[in-house]
């Protein structure tokens, strides 16, 4: 942990709240899940290890809530030795992604491991994006107010930007088109919602976060 991350996580760890309730709707959510997509977890995992053997899951430091940094799960979408080359980002047709990890890609079905970070508290069913430690300089200007809640799998950012790599010009560095644009648009995004949030609220972006992954999203934020 850096200077940063100490400070940050000094700054909002006093302030940072999730709610019985809440935690409570994450353990049955992600119990249930995992059930569920036992059967496809395996499938995946068996894909993986035919088309290039080696770790079937890819972990990276993320900033989870108080700005306290914690491994974060997914499927492994790049070759297995290119895990930490290249960009922090996912571009359209980066070269590093296997076939299965296209697939992945395009169906979020890599991001299924994460219910285990659920289960262990370090993430919640709706909450902020968990943002990668490259980017761990971004949060500030009132951007760090997003780390007072606990990261999540769904919510209007995880929504509204469904097809995130679509939005990156393809004649601007995307580094630092996502420091000077996208960052700053999702905190935003999740700063108008996460102060105002119901229980109520959250379920219905859990059903929106569904109808993104089958295709759905909307053209604009939606109030709830």
């Amino acid at each position: 942990m850096n200077a940063l991350d100490v400070s940050l996580h000094r700054h909002f760890v006093s302030s940072t709240a999730h709610g019985l309730a809440r935690r409570s709707i994450d353990l049955v959510v992600a119990g249930a899940a995992l059930i569920i997509f036992a059967p496809l977890m395996l499938l995946i995992a068996g894909a993986l290890l035919l088309e290039g053997g080696g770790s079937i899951l890819f972990a990276q430091t993320r900033m989870g809530a108080g700005g306290r940094p914690f491994l974060m799960y997914k499927f492994r979408k790049f070759g297995v030795n290119c895990d930490s080359q290249g960009l922090a980002l996912t571009v359209v047709g980066d070269s590093r992604m296997t076939t299965v990890g296209r697939f992945l890609a395009a169906t979020k079905f890599d991001e299924l491991p994460q219910l285990w970070n659920v289960l262990k508290g370090e993430m919640a069913i709706v909450g902020p994006r968990p943002e990668s430690m490259a980017f761990a300089d971004c949060f500030r200007g009132g951007l760090e107010a997003v780390l007072q809640y606990k990261p999540g799998l769904l919510g209007p950012t995880q929504v509204l930007f469904r097809h995130e790599a679509h939005f990156f010009p393809r004649s601007a560095d995307p580094i630092l088109f996502y420091r000077e644009v996208m960052f700053p648009a999702k905190a935003r995004l999740d700063l108008s919602y996460y102060p105002r949030r119901t229980i109520v609220s959250d379920i219905v972006w859990m059903a929106r976060g569904v109808l993104a992954v089958v295709g759905w999203v909307p053209s604009q934020p939606i109030d709830v």
